[in-house]
């Protein structure tokens, strides 16, 4: 496994972000992570990447545990928050050039990953220049930079135009042919076009974890699916 989640638990207070969640994943298996706001997805993915301590359970990163190797565990990662913080005031190539240091990698990777993101016109701009499907490739570039083997991508497409959304999911489906990807979204389109399975979430616990196709089962679309599904949770 890529990717496995055992009995996983957070919680804040007294409430449970998330709580008993286990879930693994395949090598260059995508998996779309599903969920209300709330449920749980960020929190779980935070954990994954080891930006966060669960309050229980534990999480391995090819068969490594991510709090016992932090390093190496996030050595094979590339992560896009859902924020997506970027240094707004930094030009494109030199916010790339300070990743790959941070990375320790060759510099000569940063002309490769611009070329694959499409952000050559716009290498030499200050990032709050760029428009914010622009932005979101930059996100993509520093995640990827790295030639990561595992891609965690929290909600990738969230405020972009159509035309942008597109244009990411085509650049996500491009730079993830050989990568494992966990991928946040509410876009069901997003879901169809990219994963071949789903996991839902709601209120921190996993209600299932299937195919698209039975995912879908006898509804007449994901939407009606996801909106049947969290609804039942809440009797």
């Amino acid at each position: 496994m890529a990717v496995s989640v055992q009995e996983l638990s957070k919680k804040y207070g007294e409430q449970w972000a998330l709580n008993k969640v286990s879930i693994e994943v395949g090598q260059n298996e995508v998996l779309g992570l599903l969920g209300p706001n709330g449920a749980g997805k960020s929190t779980l993915m935070k954990c994954i990447v080891g930006a966060l301590a669960p309050s229980s359970g534990q999480v391995w990163v090819n068969e490594k545990n991510v709090q016992e190797f932090p390093l190496e565990t996030k050595s094979v990662i590339g992560y896009l928050p859902e924020n997506n913080p970027l240094y707004l005031d930094m030009y494109v190539k030199e916010y790339l050039n300070f990743v790959a240091d941070l990375r320790k990698i060759p510099t000569t990777e940063i002309d490769a990953v611009i070329e694959k993101t499409g952000l050559a016109p716009e290498k030499n701009k200050r990032i709050k220049a760029l428009s914010k499907g622009y932005k979101q490739r930059v996100g993509l570039a520093q995640a990827i930079i790295h030639q990561p083997k595992i891609l965690i991508l929290d909600e990738p497409t969230n405020g972009l135009d159509p035309n942008q959304i597109i244009e990411i999911r085509n650049l996500i489906r491009e730079v993830g042919k050989d990568k494992t990807i966990i991928l946040s979204t509410h876009i069901m389109q997003e879901v169809e076009a990219l994963c071949s399975r789903v996991v839902l979430l709601n209120k921190g616990q996993k209600l299932t974890d299937t195919s698209i196709e039975e995912f879908r089962g006898n509804f007449a679309s994901l939407e009606e699916a996801f909106h049947e599904l969290t609804l039942q949770s809440k009797k």
